[in-house]
């Protein structure tokens, strides 16, 4: 499991990384992804509503995050705030397609979170 001191438990942190962070979306989930200027642990929270599934399914689907998120949090920044929102194609979705979207999302959250502002090459302003 994720390990208790990288669980978002705040609604502030909730709303601040959703509100302010950057977002990359999937069939089975949408991340968004809020870079801060902290030292401290990232810190990951998982959203999955009622359109999921029932108790149980809602249940199974944010052990099935927290798992795939405990291998990938080494990949955060330090002092970032991760939300994971599970989608309700999340609830039917092998482990390895949630393993690989999860993988995407974050690759284009990183990515972005390191690149520059895009100019144009061919002379035009």
């Amino acid at each position: 499991m994720l390990p208790s001191a990288s669980r978002m438990r705040r609604g502030d942190e909730f709303a601040d990384a959703i509100r302010r962070g950057q977002r990359a979306g999937r069939p089975t989930l949408v991340a968004h992804l809020n870079a801060g200027d902290s030292e401290g642990q990232p810190l990951v929270g998982f959203v999955v509503s009622k359109a999921v599934g029932d108790a149980v399914t809602r249940n199974r689907v944010k052990r099935r995050l927290r798992h795939l998120m405990r291998a990938r949090l080494h990949r955060l920044p330090r002092g970032s705030l991760l939300v994971v929102r599970a989608n309700p194609a999340a609830a039917s979705a092998r482990s390895e397609d949630l393993a690989a979207e999860l993988d995407i999302a974050l690759d284009r959250l990183l990515r972005r979170r390191g690149s520059t502002p895009r100019t144009l090459t061919d002379g035009r302003s």
